[in-house]
């Protein structure tokens, strides 16, 4: 008999589980793949709930968070304790996705190991090393050592083929997150989503939902209390047309300012980090989107939802090319001007909304499959 490629995903985070979760799918049912899942744990309770919405049961869970975990704290668990777990699988392929610290710190583990490294959504990038921190860099550490690039589109292929990687090492898949969009629209509204709506009257006498996310580490501090400012100005300026709803990151550096300056502001809901499923329905609902979030980019310009992205850079750039994305940073001013602009002018908003999406078809987790399985290196390598 044949023996099986034995291929690890490996993640450990929430954004990287719904992306991911399509792939872990898609391997499960290769008869040619012996597929193992790792997760970290990175996040702990955000990550079980997309676990439970997939079905996906890991092999191996490391459990490494802490409170108040450092960035080197992390790192070093995540060495020492997926180290031991790749020495006795021996896998052949190992399969992380985006730019956490667990990828950075799993691909480097690959590359010492000689494990051969797939980088799901390969070759975004800002241009700026501190936007976004740390993630700019752990997505380039993971670039030097993957052997093979899946870029979700031809302008992430660019990024790659400029800072020198070969051609034959890459291939343009889509993104999964779109795989996992896809499924997740098609399922019935969760009740938590419906209870939200009715509870905030979103939807009767015209009242329209701006769903707003804000949690990276370069907006801790000034520029996170200069969004809080901006949505309280809103909430003012909009109290009888809009409710806002931000669900809350559980990092202590987001929910201490958000909560000392939002708590209790008319029109604004502070609520708990929901499910992914009442998420995705949540965003389908809204008139506008306020994030610094990648993953709900991507998931909004799917969606077609007008967004303003609360940073000054993005890895993103197809979605402001479509239109559904705008850069306007952090300052209060320019997120209250921007916003107020959607609000009010019909014929500015109707312009960012879009039903194209550059971010794939759907058939990524396939295509990243079927790349794994006929990987071949040029002859003379």
């Amino acid at each position: 008999m044949t023996r099986k490629l034995r291929v690890v995903s490996i993640f450990g985070t929430r954004p990287e589980a719904v992306k991911m979760a399509p792939v872990v799918q898609a391997l499960a049912r290769t008869p040619e793949i012996d597929s193992r899942v790792i997760v970290t744990a990175q996040h702990r309770q955000m990550l079980d709930q997309v676990l439970d919405l997939f079905g996906i049961r890991p092999d191996y869970d490391l459990n490494l968070m802490q409170p108040n975990q450092t960035l080197a704290q992390l790192t070093a668990a995540i060495f020492t304790h997926l180290d031991p777990v790749l020495r006795h699988l021996q896998p052949d392929w190992m399969l992380v996705q985006g730019d956490t610290t667990t990828v950075m710190a799993a691909a480097l583990l690959g590359y010492y190991q000689r494990i051969k490294v797939g980088h799901v959504e390969a070759g975004l990038r800002s241009g700026d090393r501190w936007q976004p921190f740390p993630e700019e860099v752990n997505r380039r550490v993971a670039s030097v050592v993957a052997d093979l690039h899946l870029a979700p589109t031809r302008h992430s292929r660019q990024n790659l083929l400029r800072e020198g990687v070969e051609e034959w090492r890459i291939v343009v898949t889509g993104n999964p997150v779109i795989d996992a969009l896809n499924e997740i629209v098609r399922r019935p509204m969760p009740a938590e989503a419906g209870q939200i709506l009715d509870r905030y009257q979103i939807g009767r006498q015209g009242r329209q939902l701006v769903l707003v996310t804000a949690h990276r580490r370069e907006n801790f501090g000034e520029p996170l209390e200069a969004i809080c400012c901006a949505l309280k100005q809103l909430s003012e300026r909009y109290k009888d047309k809009i409710q806002i709803i931000y669900p809350v990151h559980l990092n202590p550096n987001v929910q201490e300012p958000v909560y000392r300056l939002l708590d209790g502001v008319a029109n604004i809901a502070l609520l708990p980090p929901l499910e992914y499923l009442t998420m995705v329905h949540l965003l389908q609902a809204a008139r506008l989107v306020l994030t610094d979030s990648g993953g709900i980019q991507e998931e909004a310009t799917g969606l077609g939802k007008p967004t303003l992205v609360l940073r000054n850079t993005t890895e993103r750039p197809e979605g402001v090319e479509a239109g559904v994305l705008k850069l306007v940073g952090w300052q209060t001013e320019r997120i209250v001007a921007e916003a107020s602009r959607l609000l009010e002018d019909e014929n500015a908003y109707q312009a960012m909304v879009k039903a194209e999406n550059p971010f794939g078809d759907g058939r990524a987790a396939e295509r990243i499959v079927d790349a794994v399985l006929n990987f071949a290196e040029p002859r003379g390598r």
